[in-house]
């Protein structure tokens, strides 16, 4: 019964993470990849509005709030749990072109609108990770990540040429990618980024704290069978209750 509590659990945040998720905010989910243990599947959607004019990097390791965000404060809770990075740049391998993750490709197709199973997730998710502003689209190449004593910090970027954004450009993102790191490097939990004075980034999302989301999931996706097993189970717990007061108010 627990087993079946703590899917039913997963099955509420997937279904439900569409709403939160529907505002101008900029989301990454985060799994476990299904082939490959050392391995975690990112998934971009969304969209929000630049509060100053700049511009998205290409490899660049620095941090600089042009591209990159914070998580606040060790106390408001830090993402990177063990192997630490240190301002490093984490090649993101796009998932549609990745033959070595043949089951996490499946498992978001499934998804996809048209298809006979559980919606999910955007039919670009397969697509290569993207960044789009005014200026145009770029292919998320890179995810720079590091650990901090006050904060952590992660960014963006991209392939061929920086990609500019000017004030009040609307950004959005979609794809997704495989990142060579694995899902214990991570403390499982949602996380916006914070604006500071000092640091308010990123510029290419609104100046707000949660205009960026990376939520860590800790379990791979649920099948489409799961997500039928538990409305299965809705189903008769309602039939067994019904006929129980039935006959409760028959007596």
């Amino acid at each position: 019964m627990k087993h079946k509590l703590s899917l039913l659990v997963a099955v509420v945040c997937l279904c439900g993470g569409g709403g939160g998720e529907a505002q101008a905010q900029l989301v990454i989910n985060v799994y476990p990849s299904q082939d490959n243990t050392n391995q975690t599947l990112w998934i971009f959607s969304g969209s929000s509005t630049a509060n100053d004019s700049s511009n998205i990097r290409v490899g660049a390791a620095i941090n600089n709030d042009r591209d990159t965000w914070e998580f606040g404060t060790p106390s408001l809770g830090n993402i990177f749990d063990a192997n630490k990075p240190s301002d490093t740049n984490f090649q993101l391998s796009p998932l549609f072109s990745s033959s070595s993750n043949p089951t996490d490709i499946e498992s978001i197709q499934k998804r996809i609108p048209g298809g006979a199973r559980t919606q999910v997730f955007a039919a670009n998710a397969t697509n290569t990770p993207t960044i789009t502003t005014g200026s145009g689209s770029r292919t998320i190449s890179h995810l720079f990540l590091d650990d901090d004593n006050t904060r952590d910090d992660m960014g963006i970027r991209v392939s061929g040429t920086a990609l500019n954004y000017s004030s009040g450009d609307t950004s959005s993102w979609m794809g997704a990618g495989i990142l060579n790191k694995s899902i214990g490097d991570f403390f499982t939990g949602t996380y916006d980024n914070r604006s500071t004075s000092g640091s308010p980034g990123p510029r290419f999302a609104a100046q707000s704290n949660g205009s960026v989301r990376v939520v860590v999931n800790g379990q791979v996706i649920p099948e489409p069978e799961e997500y039928a097993l538990v409305f299965g189970l809705f189903a008769l717990g309602f039939v067994i209750l019904r006929r129980h007061f039935s006959k409760r108010n028959a007596a």
